[in-house]
C-alpha cells in the first residue's frame, strides 16, 4: 500500500522577487503561476533572509539564518557549506522519502553536491535552464510508481540575467516596479526580464501538467518560491523590500485551502519546518524557522512580530535588518555608498540610465515607516518623533543577533581566501569606457578605498 504522506515538489527559481501577475505586476506574462496561486495559497509577506542566492537558499533548506548555517556568501566566491549541516533532503530521506535534485542548486560546489543529502541527482554538467530541466522532471513524474513518497527539488537558472536568449515583451507596455525610474533603458531591461519570466512560467506549467497527468496532484504538496529580489538597482543585493520580498505559493488539495491569501509575516527559514511537519517529520531544535502549517490548517499559531535578514556577500557592505508589519530597521556595519549594486545589475540598461545618486554615503542606521514611506526613501533614524521606535527595534535586532551568535558582533567576518581574487577579476573585466561605473560594480569600492567618503557621514 502506498504511503499517505504527501509527495513534496519544491520549485525554486532565481531573482524573481514577486514579479508575477498574482502579486500585482499587471503586465507580467505569468498565467500558469497566476492560476497556480488561485488554486492554492499565496503568501503576501514572505521575505528572504538574504538578498543573494546562496545564503538565502541555504535558509530555505535548513530553516536557519545564513550566519548560523555558515553559508553567508556566494558559493562561487568561496563560501563553503559545512558538511554537518542538516538539510531538508537529509531529514526527509532519513524518514523514508525518496529524494531527487533536478537542475540548479547554489548551496555548494557541484563536485560536493552530496553534502545536500539527495539520493538521486541529475547530471551536474548539464544545462540548468528551464528548457533543459523540465523534460527530466516530466519524465520522472510520468514514470513515478514508488511505494514511498518523493521529495523532488527542481531548480532553474531563470530568471537570472542575462535575458537576451528570450523574446522580450513590448517595452512600451511593460509596467515598471515602483522603485525604478521610468527611462528607455529601464523599459528595455524590464521587457527582456519579463520575457524571461514568460519562459519560466511556461515550463513550470509543463511540470504541473505532468503532475496532473500522472495522477499525483491530490497527494503532492507543490511549493514555488525564489531566493531574493529582481536583478534591478534597489532590489537584489539590498535589504530594502524589493531585495528580500519574495514569492511563495503552495498547493496541496484538501489539507490546504485553495484560493487563499496569507497576510502574516513569513520568513523563508519557515519553509523547511513547515514541509517537515507536513511530512510528519520532526524539525531540528537548532533552527530559527517555525512551521506555519497550523496557520493554514486552523491549528494554533502565533504570528511573527518581526522577520530578520542579513547581507554579508560584499566585504564592505555587511548589514542586518529587521522588518515588522510597519517598520524596517537596518544596521550598516561599514561606511560606503547607499547602494552597492551586484555585478549583473551594474551592467544593466537600467543602471545605464539611473545616474550616480546611489553612490551618496549610506547612514549607519536606517529606519523607515513603511506605512507612509513604502519605497523606503525617507530615513527616520535620529528623528525625535521615532526615537522610541528606533530604540525598540535596535534592541530587538541586538537580541536576535546575540541569541544566534551572530559573528559580526565579535568584529569583522572572516572572508574566504578566494573572494578577493574573484571580485578583482570581475572589476578588471569592466571596460575603461563603458556605459556604467567601475565604482558602481562594487558599490563604490574604489571610492571607499580612496577615502572619498567622509567618515563623519557615518557618525
Amino acid at each position: 500500500m502506498k504511503s499517505k504522506r504527501p509527495n513534496i515538489l519544491l520549485i525554486t527559481v532565481h531573482d524573481l522577487g514577486t514579479r508575477l501577475g498574482c502579486y500585482g505586476a499587471a503586465t507580467v506574462p505569468s498565467p500558469r503561476l497566476d492560476k497556480f496561486a488561485a488554486d492554492g495559497v499565496r503568501f503576501e509577506h514572505h521575505y528572504a533572509t538574504a538578498p543573494y542566492c546562496s545564503p538565502s537558499r541555504g535558509s530555505i533548506i535548513t530553516g536557519q539564518y545564513p550566519h548560523v548555517t555558515g553559508l553567508m556568501g556566494l558559493v562561487n566566491l568561496g563560501w563553503q557549506w559545512p558538511p554537518e549541516n542538516h538539510t531538508l533532503a537529509k531529514r526527509l530521506g532519513a524518514a523514508g522519502y525518496q529524494t531527487y535534485l533536478f537542475g540548479l542548486q547554489h548551496e555548494t560546489e557541484e563536485d560536493q553536491v552530496e553534502r545536500l543529502g539527495f539520493q538521486h541527482v541529475t547530471d551536474r554538467k548539464a544545462s540548468k535552464t528551464a528548457q533543459s530541466v523540465t523534460p527530466l522532471v516530466e519524465d520522472f513524474l510520468t514514470r513515478w510508481d514508488g511505494d514511498r513518497p518523493f521529495y523532488a527539488r527542481v531548480g532553474f537558472n531563470e530568471v537570472h540575467r542575462t535575458f537576451d536568449r528570450y523574446a522580450p515583451e513590448d517595452p512600451a507596455k511593460v509596467s515598471l516596479p515602483p522603485h525604478i525610474e521610468d527611462t528607455p533603458g529601464a523599459r528595455q531591461d524590464v521587457a527582456m526580464y519579463d520575457g524571461c519570466i514568460r519562459e519560466m512560467d511556461q515550463h513550470v506549467g509543463r511540470i504541473l501538467d505532468a503532475l496532473d497527468r500522472a495522477g499525483l496532484r491530490q497527494n503532492t504538496l507543490v511549493v514555488f518560491t525564489n531566493d531574493h529580489g529582481s536583478p534591478m538597482p534597489g532590489a537584489k543585493a539590498t535589504l530594502y523590500d524589493p531585495g528580500i520580498h519574495t514569492t511563495l505559493l503552495l498547493r496541496w488539495p484538501g489539507p490546504l485551502p485553495g484560493g487563499s491569501t496569507v497576510p502574516e509575516l513569513i520568513s523563508n527559514v519557515d519553509l523547511c519546518p513547515t514541509l517537515l511537519e507536513a511530512a510528519g517529520v520532526s524539525a531540528p531544535d537548532n533552527i530559527q524557522g517555525r512551521s506555519f502549517l497550523p496557520l493554514l490548517t486552523g491549528g494554533q499559531y502565533t504570528p511573527r512580530d518581526v522577520i530578520f535578514a542579513e547581507k554579508n556577500t560584499t566585504p564592505i557592505d555587511v548589514k542586518r535588518c529587521i522588518r515588522t508589519t510597519r517598520f524596517k530597521y537596518i544596521r550598516n556595519y561599514h561606511r560606503g555608498p547607499r547602494l552597492m549594486l551586484s555585478a549583473d545589475t551594474e551592467s544593466s540598461l537600467t543602471r545605464r540610465d539611473m545616474g550616480n545618486d546611489h553612490l551618496a554615503p549610506r547612514a549607519p542606521v536606517e529606519l523607515y515607516d513603511l506605512e507612509s514611506d513604502p519605497l523606503e526613501r525617507s530615513n527616520r533614524a535620529g528623528d525625535a518623533e521615532y526615537a522610541g521606535r528606533e530604540g525598540q527595534l535596535a534592541a530587538i535586532l541586538q537580541q536576535i543577533q546575540e541569541e544566534t551568535d551572530d559573528p559580526i558582533l565579535r568584529g569583522p567576518i572572516e572572508r574566504p581566501a578566494v573572494e578577493a581574487g574573484v571580485i578583482q577579476r570581475v572589476r578588471d573585466s569592466i571596460p575603461e569606457r563603458s556605459h556604467f561605473s567601475r565604482d558602481g560594480l562594487t558599490g563604490g569600492w574604489e571610492a571607499v578605498q580612496s577615502g572619498r567618503y567622509d567618515e563623519r557621514n557615518d557618525e
